[in-house]
């Protein structure tokens, strides 16, 4: 059987395996990275797999073993820092992630994972920035833990205060995480592994922040308010449709754009802040050819700089 390995991705590896040549009849098996379960919950990763394939959202999962899963090759394009700000393409994105958005949560009142994993992550994180096990290098430019300890502190008090409504989230929506179909017009979202309940803004917003990149990350491509607004737009008539069901008659006031926009760019801190944590985690333990400590710092720096710029930001009254 023929296998193709793919490359793109830092947490994992990934190999197609076929018999035809166009890869109609492709597979993936993907073998977790190195204590990727320090940072993933599998059992839920698996839970949610299976909710996003019943809605349409995924695609057919054949098994999962030990330390992975097989599951259906979509076919198409991975999109990268290019395609996402084409506007043909970034409203398809924004659709597909309000049909995620809309899958609703079976009567209960779901809880945003974030707080509970930015706290693991940076109980881990501390561990490793006791002064009997971290390097002179890990500290230069990254935060001390009692700082850290105090973003959190603030991220958790200021951002849960902003209404943001609790959705189903994939909470990973790089570029490469999304799939471009030419024959069907449009896009979907692969790797589930950060997929849960949590806020609505945090997942556009995190998203916003991976129009930089990861391989080379260039934050003067994250999209200025005009492009926000247009996929905000876009977003809100998908999303109030699949929940008012009212197809065609969904006005959004400007009201509600503005507010989504604060919402957003104020959540993309915490975006920052989650993936800086991750990026010290996997430095330690991942064996993928990938500079972890380097991106780690990248976010903590993007972080600093745009809290005063997000913190000025005004929701609508």
């Amino acid at each position: 059987v023929p296998t193709q390995l793919f490359t793109d991705g830092i947490t994992n590896k990934l190999v197609a395996c076929y018999t035809d040549e166009g890869m109609a009849d492709a597979l993936l098996v993907r073998v977790y990275g190195r204590k990727t379960e320090l940072l993933v919950d599998r059992e839920t990763e698996l839970r949610n797999f299976q909710v996003l394939r019943a809605h349409g959202c995924a695609p057919d999962l054949y098994c999962a073993f030990q330390n992975g899963l097989c599951y259906q090759f979509l076919p198409g394009i991975a999109l990268g820092p290019d395609h996402v700000r084409d506007p043909r393409m970034f409203r398809l994105v924004a659709r597909e992630m309000a049909r995620v958005h809309a899958i609703h949560a079976n009567g209960s009142l779901p809880r945003p994972i974030l707080w509970q994993k930015l706290r693991k992550y940076l109980s881990l994180v501390k561990t490793e920035l006791s002064p009997k096990v971290s390097n002179p290098s890990l500290l230069r430019d990254v935060p001390s833990p009692e700082a850290l300890e105090q973003e959190l502190a603030w991220m958790e008090e200021t951002l849960s205060r902003l209404g943001s409504p609790v959705v189903l989230c994939h909470n990973d929506l790089l570029c490469k995480n999304i799939i471009y179909d030419r024959t069907r017009e449009r896009v979907r979202f692969i790797d589930y592994e950060y997929t849960g309940y949590n806020y609505q803004a945090f997942d556009i917003g995190n998203h916003f922040n991976e129009f930089a990149g990861v391989k080379e990350v260039d934050y003067g491509l994250y999209p200025s308010k005009e492009t926000q607004l247009q996929w905000l737009l876009s977003y809100l008539q998908a999303y109030k449709e699949l929940t008012q069901g009212h197809p065609g008659d969904t006005q959004v006031s400007e009201e509600e754009l503005e507010t989504l926009y604060v919402q957003v760019n104020k959540f993309s801190l915490a975006s920052h802040f989650l993936w800086a944590c991750w990026g010290l985690i996997q430095d330690k333990y991942s064996t993928i050819d990938f500079n972890f400590l380097r991106y780690a710092k990248l976010r903590f720096k993007q972080y600093f700089k745009m809290k005063p710029v997000v913190t000025a930001l005004q929701v609508p009254k």
